[in-house]
């Protein structure tokens, strides 16, 4: 099971450069990211998402499963095979869902941003945390939302917190 981590950052690009750095620890083994959304709330209040996930991939990956539904379908009836057909419309309704971390909880969380900040929203499958937490600490920044453990919460709090960042933003 993947844990959620939003943290905000104290501007619209901070978020970006964290979850590039998340990218080169997931190359490197490091941290298993099933997931990635980076919210900018422009200054006039207006959030953008921006998916982590190559929409190319997923677009391939549906019509493999398009194409692979139909040629069962059509091979079974050809060769007289008896198929239920009462598990497509689930496969089918699958196969259309959205992947990761659901768009309307983060413009729901992104709403309650200062203008001019952004947040990422990580779903983590596994993690070295002692080594992620050293490259993320430089960037600061505060969590908001999080499925971690209450100590890997805590541990992911200080070292933002000895990074700087957002704190600012609330203190005047």
């Amino acid at each position: 099971m993947a844990d959620l981590v939003a943290i905000e950052y104290d501007d619209m690009y901070k978020a970006h450069e964290v979850r590039l750095t998340l990218a080169k620890l997931q190359r490197a083994s490091l941290i298993d990211v099933d997931d990635a959304v980076v919210a900018m709330k422009d200054v006039n209040g207006k959030v953008t998402l921006q998916q982590a996930h190559d929409l190319t991939a997923t677009g391939a990956a549906r019509s493999d499963f398009w194409s692979t539904l139909v040629n069962v379908l059509f091979s079974a009836r050809f060769f007289g095979l008896g198929i239920s057909t009462g598990a497509t419309p689930k496969a089918v309704s699958g196969a259309l869902r959205d992947v990761g971390i659901d768009d309307r909880f983060i413009k729901q969380l992104s709403a309650a941003f200062k203008p001019g900040t952004s947040a990422l929203f990580v779903l983590v499958r596994q993690v070295t945390l002692d080594r992620v937490l050293e490259a993320i600490k430089p960037y600061g920044g505060k969590v908001v939302q999080t499925s971690l453990s209450h100590e890997s919460e805590a541990r992911l709090r200080a070292a933002l917190d000895a990074g700087g960042g957002v704190e600012e933003l609330y203190r005047g």
